[in-house]
Formats: structure tokens, sequence, C-alpha cells
């Protein structure tokens, strides 16, 4: 559970960070999509530590 919400998470996270990184500019987005990412990664493994 915790692999499969930790994916989930990083989707959400790269693609929410993109939309925000977008507004000022394409290299912009990549970075903030890549923060977004590892955001959601952490985030997801945490609810499925809690979960399991």
């Amino acid at each position: 559970m915790s692999k499969l919400l930790a994916f989930v998470g990083a989707t959400v996270g790269g693609y929410a960070g993109w939309a925000l990184g977008a507004l000022a500019g394409t290299f912009a987005a990549f970075v903030v999509s890549v923060v977004g990412t590892a955001a959601g990664v952490y985030a997801g493994r945490r609810i499925g530590r809690h979960w399991e």
C-alpha cells in the first residue's frame, strides 16, 4: 500500500508543482515539479505507513 500511495503522491505532487511553476516559465515548472514529486512521495509513504 505504501508504494502505491507513494506513486499516487508523486503523480499528484508533480502535476501540482508543474501547474504552479508554469506560471513563471518552463524551467521553473520543472524545478517546482521535482520538489512537488518529492513532497508527494514523502506524503504518500507516510500515509501508507500510517494505514499499515
